[in-house]
């Protein structure tokens, strides 16, 4: 079969566009690139200077990056995925699951990443190891790190260093 001259009119010369309507696309794209790359840029500004602000984690450095982040996202979906163009209905059933899990994600993120700082949260060795590190300090000549942190056995006393059996070479 020969497909060489079928009916459809060249794919190069579908889609041509004027020199203004050209422009016009260049025009937006350029838009879109500083307007990405600004939030980009603010995203690195505060990321690099928070500790200098005292913003350590608190709930205003985390809701302004999520905040940037999603503006991010949606700019994208809006612009490079074409979906500014559609319909109002299409837009919310493609938007609106994807809106749902991030909703979700960012609760669990803001929720769940604490649980581990709150004392009662923190596992809890067993005595019995800790006993065995203790005495292992001892023995090994690190007393010094039982008495830095304030390290006892678990009945209260201190770890005292066991002596060492003398060493045989009997039969050998």
């Amino acid at each position: 079969m020969d497909f060489s001259h079928d009916n459809y009119p060249q794919y190069e010369t579908m889609y041509q566009h004027t020199n203004e309507e050209g422009k016009g696309k260049r025009k937006e794209l350029w838009r879109v690139f500083w307007i990405m790359l600004i939030i980009t840029l603010v995203e690195l500004f505060v990321g690099f200077n928070a500790t200098a602000w005292g913003l350590t984690g608190g709930g205003l450095l985390k809701w302004g990056f999520i905040i940037l982040t999603l503006a991010k996202a949606g700019f994208i979906v809006i612009k490079f995925m074409h979906l500014g163009h559609e319909t109002k209905f299409f837009k919310y059933t493609i938007l609106l699951p994807y809106g749902i899990f991030i909703a979700y994600l960012i609760f669990i993120i803001l929720v769940e990443g604490t649980y581990c700082s709150y004392p009662e949260n923190k596992p809890k060795l067993n005595p019995i190891f800790m006993d065995q590190k203790i005495q292992n300090n001892a023995n090994h000549g690190r007393s010094y790190i039982n008495t830095k942190l304030n390290l006892k056995m678990s009945d209260g006393t201190e770890a005292v260093a066991k002596e060492k059996p003398a060493a045989t070479h009997e039969g050998h």
